[in-house]
């Protein structure tokens, strides 16, 4: 039997049935992924597996220098055959790593191949691969769709044009939705120069911008930009959750000191960290927003490499903080005290702070009408693995109600990640089945299709209410 076969990860008579007869064929909802709209609007040709698979990645790259591979085969200029080999090298290496089972369902997914990729077989495999892609005319547009994706949340700068969602809405044919998603980390970088970056771009589309009531002036404009080309979220990425209390005079002193170039404190820097989300929270709230916030990264660690190939290259890790929990409830509690916490979604990367999360999350339940308002996101980056899903959906069973989990998304890069959300429902199907038959779960067939086909699709459909 092949390996990636109909009851891969799937260890229990009960999850087998799941998984099948209710998970399996869920249409995909992906409200949050880093897919480049430009390439789905141009509907860019895929003909070579390298590039799907290689480029961009830095889930690989991370393992490929673990198995000793010359930069050169990474993020190097060396021919994509003999990347491709370097990759299955490293592949083969790779048991006990998500890695080996999400490649392998790649394979079995999207070019029809059974076989284990080896270093024997690499080369064989690499044009295997090709030809399916060139037989098959295989395009973004038509790996979305051959994916079974509904809708899909890009990741857009807040300066953006997004003239791209308007082409992609305009072209018959792709019936897949593809919205904008508002992320703009870098007005939380107040005192660098990325900061001072987004202020002279904002001026140039909004107006003059020299007091921090001009600055989230101009960003609500640019929210409402957004909201007019159909974007309902927003996604927030930082390093660390820190509230500290503020006056207006204390954030125009420390909007002052970036426009003038003056040192900027760690306090000060979090004190105009609590200040951007709760002034963002309104607007979303006042349209119906989705706030989504990731914390918990250290990005770029290796000085060396980051001279080197630049960020994002995969020398990231995750990050611990004190009082976490202080924290993450004073900055939620501040916008429920002043009537503006929007729905929101917490994605914590430090797994010993799933507890954490899912208590906190259970304090801002108070909105009449909305399954689980505030939500546990799925396990994040170090975490959509098995053993990390596992983690993140016991404790949402824990502290919280895991029948309206809005389930996974790709968070990813790649048009050939959408094998993860079969991987989070093979994984999802085995632990509700295991706890059914243990007599945890009853074994109600109604019951187990309301909450396999919730978690799959349908609280993302009701939650963000996109389509």
């Amino acid at each position: 039997m092949a390996f990636i076969n109909e009851h891969f990860m799937l260890n229990n008579e009960t999850g087998k049935h799941l998984y099948h007869d209710f998970a399996k064929d869920m249409p995909i909802y992906d409200y949050h992924c880093h897919l480049d709209p430009k390439q789905i609007s141009d509907n860019v040709v895929c003909d070579n597996i390298t590039d799907l698979w290689l480029s961009g990645d830095h889930y690989k790259w991370r393992a490929m220098r673990a198995q000793g591979i010359e930069e050169q085969y990474i993020t190097g200029d060396a021919a994509p055959l003999d990347k491709f080999k370097k990759w299955a090298e490293t592949l083969e290496n790779s048991v006990g790593n998500p890695l080996y089972h999400w490649s392998q369902l790649e394979l079995k997914m999207y070019f029809d191949i059974e076989d284990l990729l080896t270093s024997d077989n690499a080369e064989a495999i690499y044009h295997r691969a090709n030809d399916y892609l060139k037989q098959h005319h295989t395009t973004t547009q038509s790996l979305i769709t051959d994916s079974n994706v509904n809708l899909i949340c890009t990741t857009d700068n807040p300066t953006d044009d997004l003239n791209y969602h308007d082409a992609i809405k305009a072209q018959d044919g792709f019936n897949t939705t593809v919205l904008p998603a508002f992320r703009p980390d870098d007005v939380f970088k107040v005192g660098d120069p990325a900061f001072t970056d987004l202020l002279q771009k904002l001026e140039n589309l909004t107006h003059p911008i020299t007091t921090p009531s001009d600055f989230i002036e101009a960003l609500y404009k640019r929210i409402q930009y957004f909201h007019d080309k159909g974007g309902r979220l927003a996604d927030h990425g930082l390093e660390e959750m820190h509230f500290e209390a503020y006056t207006d005079q204390a954030i125009q002193d420390i909007f002052k000191k970036a426009l003038n170039h003056a040192d900027i404190s760690t306090y000060e820097r979090f004190q105009f960290q609590s200040y951007m989300l709760n002034e963002l929270s309104k607007a979303y709230h006042e349209r119906g927003w989705v706030m989504q916030i990731h914390f918990g990264a250290i990005r770029n660690n290796n000085t060396k490499m980051f001279e080197k190939v630049g960020k994002d290259a995969g020398f990231d890790s995750i990050r611990d903080q004190d009082n976490l929990a202080y924290h993450l409830n004073a900055t939620l509690d501040m916008m429920e005290q002043e009537g503006h916490l929007p729905k929101t979604i917490l994605y914590n990367l430090n797994p010993i702070y799933n507890d954490i999360v899912g208590s906190t999350i259970a304090n801002f339940q108070t909105e009449p009408g909305i399954k689980s308002k505030v939500q546990h996101g799925a396990g994040w980056w170090f975490n959509d693995t098995k053993r990390g899903m596992l983690r993140q959906m016991s404790s949402l069973a824990d502290q919280g109600l895991l029948m309206h989990f809005v389930g996974m998304l790709t968070d990813s890069r790649s048009f050939i990640s959408y094998s993860r959300h079969d991987y989070f429902r093979r994984i999802l199907s085995s632990f509700i089945g295991d706890l059914v038959e243990k007599g945890e779960i009853p074994n109600d067939d109604q019951l187990l299709k309301r909450m396999i086909e919730n978690i799959c699709y349908n609280n993302a459909y009701n939650y963000f209410k996109l389509i």
